[in-house]
């Protein structure tokens, strides 16, 4: 108490002390340096800073930084003072969302209840903290719906642990819930939260330390003198964790170890769920054995996520019967994405059933993605129609500037905070019909916040500006660049769209910088083959970063002699674009989706799909996205490739 009185009359002093204080340059520097407190902790210094800002666009910012600082001791008149001022806006949701964090934290369940109706984003502890306020109401209907919450495959936040050690009190969470909830832990890596989890168990039904240790640092050993007493579930789950944490690295040796003993000696039900484990890592490296792996796991449940490798790895092996009973199963949102639909019809056309697949094809057929382009080409849909097309009016941009949350966005890119601009500007436009999209769009694109123009225009899904959601800023100089390196301009303005979105000063966490989003190590690499004076701080400068990076991507294609390739290997390196092909000459369209990372095969369908579009705006060569998929060499002992490209 005595503390929180000091700290009254220090605020005080230094909101008073700020006037006599020296002056930063300007406001936009006060913001700043308020910034830089708030991120210390500091409430003294941020007081300082904020003094005078009062007008400031960002003042909510500010307000909210001071809030979240004292958050322990926030009176409930204060926060809905803020939460009214700033009724429906994104730092209104921010504090809420933190308030309701620290009223469930306290179990001060009835001011919970109240406040969180309002609240728009989803968040699991939230959900977690709501859940526990009605058990405080003795409602029991929570132990059913709280059933999803045990099954997430990562650390659960407090609150949720909260709730299930009040589950686990009651009853309503058995030593099976608690195994199941280990082995999906246990199956996704999560070893730390998989060992809380056993936590639970009784001692007789803990799994011995050991083992558990054995099975996830030497699956290969535990397996190899499989321990006797396999009627013991804690045993049996462990030497089943040896045979998916084996397979992760080696699924012919998990599935030689599962073929024969310990496997045959393990339950049938369980022996099939460890074979779909094996099928889906031989899947993701594209072994072939993995369809006839996933056979052996016969009825077993499978998660959409391994549904989806089972029907490519049916797609390499061209055995579309297989395509088609792997999409049958998978839920109804997984069946909806665009690539299910378009191997579904794909799958039906090759079985014979030419209406079911046109049907399939018509559902997505000439949508602005990678399977519109390649479902409107299957039907015979040649030309791409970029229509229909809408240019918002000067009274539409002007509605969009008086938005105060896309007004805080850009003052906060302005400002170079750009994960609090993002973050603002997509809570802000989260409602926005299509022509307010647009005009949002436009408002990005002359403030040259080329990222947020171009993934508002993305969001449209009735009227369209393909000029701004295919945006090409910098054109002089990508046009120079493909013309001296001789590569498609199309292609380049396609991989930097996705790689940037043409922000010159995007930096990713793995520390690629510029346009076209170069490695430290690659630029340089580039840069003292063509004779460039190199320095870490010019590889942001756009010319020197669309050269380093053209002239990349000109090795790239050199080396492996096919867009699509280059395309992967920019994104995952040329040494595993070379391995994803097949043993055959493959579909460039399923070489696309059966790259085994998320990331890249994201990338590459939609660099490729890019391409097209820019094709079609800038007039470059009239290709269909098939065409330029083309079909992808297979591997060859006698291929031979630069090892020394980074």
């Amino acid at each position: 108490m005595i503390f929180r009185h000091f700290l009254t009359i220090a605020l005080a002093l230094a909101s008073g002390l700020a006037l006599a204080a020296p002056q930063p340059r300007n406001a936009d520097d006060a913001v700043l340096r308020a910034h830089e407190a708030f991120r210390a902790g500091d409430p003294i210094r941020l007081a300082k800073h904020s003094a005078g800002l009062e007008e400031h666009v960002l003042a909510p910012y500010l307000e909210y930084w001071r809030l979240k600082l004292r958050l322990d001791e926030l009176s409930t008149r204060e926060a809905h003072e803020y939460l009214h001022r700033y009724a429906g806006s994104y730092l209104a949701e921010r504090l809420r969302l933190d308030w309701l964090r620290m009223l469930g934290r306290r179990a001060e369940w009835q001011t919970f209840d109240l406040e969180l109706a309002p609240l728009v984003q989803d968040d699991l502890e939230i959900r977690c903290h709501a859940w526990s306020s009605r058990l405080a109401r003795r409602d029991e209907g929570v132990y059913d719906e709280a059933q999803a919450m045990w099954l997430e495959p990562k650390e659960l936040p407090d609150g949720c642990t909260s709730l299930a050690q009040k589950m686990i009190a009651a009853g309503r969470l058995r030593v099976s819930d608690v195994w199941q909830r280990a082995r999906v832990l246990l199956e996704n890596g999560q070893l730390t939260a998989a060992q809380k989890t056993l936590g639970y168990l009784p001692p007789e039904e803990a799994p011995d330390e050991r083992l558990l240790s054995q099975a996830a640092s030497s699956p290969e050993k535990l397996l190899a003198s499989p321990p006797r007493n396999l009627e013991q579930r804690p045993v049996r789950e462990m030497v089943q964790f040896a045979l998916v944490r084996l397979a992760r690295s080696d699924p012919r040796a998990a599935a030689q170890f599962l073929g024969a003993s310990p496997g045959e000696r393990l339950p049938e039900g369980e022996r099939k769920a460890t074979w779909s484990w094996v099928a889906y890592e031989a899947a993701r490296r594209h072994i072939p054995e993995a369809v006839q792996w996933y056979r052996r796991a016969g009825d077993a449940r499978l998660s959409d996520e391994h549904l989806a490798w089972k029907a490519r790895a049916a797609l390499r092996a061209g055995d579309w019967q297989t395509v088609r009973d792997a999409i049958d199963p998978m839920s109804a949102t997984a069946r909806q994405d665009h690539a299910w639909t378009y191997w579904y019809g794909r799958a039906l056309g090759a079985l014979g059933n030419a209406e079911g697949a046109r049907a399939y094809f018509l559902r997505i057929s000439g949508q602005p993605h990678f399977y519109g382009l390649l479902a409107a080409e299957e039907l015979g849909e040649a030309s791409l129609v970029l229509e229909p097309f809408h240019v918002p009016t000067q009274d539409e941009v002007a509605q969009a500037q008086l938005n105060p949350g896309l007004a805080r966005s850009l003052a906060l890119y302005r400002l170079s905070l750009r994960t609090e601009a993002m973050r603002e500007w997509i809570f802000s436009i989260r409602n926005m019909d299509d022509r307010q999209l647009l005009a949002a769009a436009e408002l990005a694109r002359r403030a040259e916040v080329y990222d947020r123009a171009i993934n508002t225009a993305d969001r449209t899904s009735q009227y369209h500006n393909y000029q701004v959601r295919f945006l090409a800023p910098f054109r002089d100089v990508f046009r120079e660049q493909a013309r001296v390196f001789e590569l498609e301009e199309a292609w380049v303005l396609g991989i930097t769209r996705q790689e940037s979105r043409f922000i010159a000063e995007a930096k990713s966490s793995a520390g690629a910088r510029g346009l076209m989003q170069l490695m430290p190590a690659t630029a340089r690499w580039v840069a003292g083959k063509i004779g460039i004076d190199y320095s870490p701080q010019r590889v942001t400068e756009i010319g020197t970063n669309v050269t380093l990076g053209t002239r990349y991507l000109k090795y790239v294609l050199d080396d492996l002699g096919h867009p699509l390739l280059a395309s992967a290997a920019y994104n995952a390196g040329p040494g595993r674009a070379r391995r994803w092909r097949d043993v055959k000459p493959l579909e460039g369209a399923i070489y696309a989706e059966t790259i085994p990372f998320n990331e890249t095969r994201d990338y590459v369908k939609k660099v490729m799909a890019n391409t097209v579009f820019y094709a079609a705006l800038h007039g470059g060569k009239a290709l269909s996205l098939k065409q330029r998929l083309g079909t992808v060499p297979a591997r060859s002992p006698s291929d031979r490739f630069n090892e020394n490209l980074p």
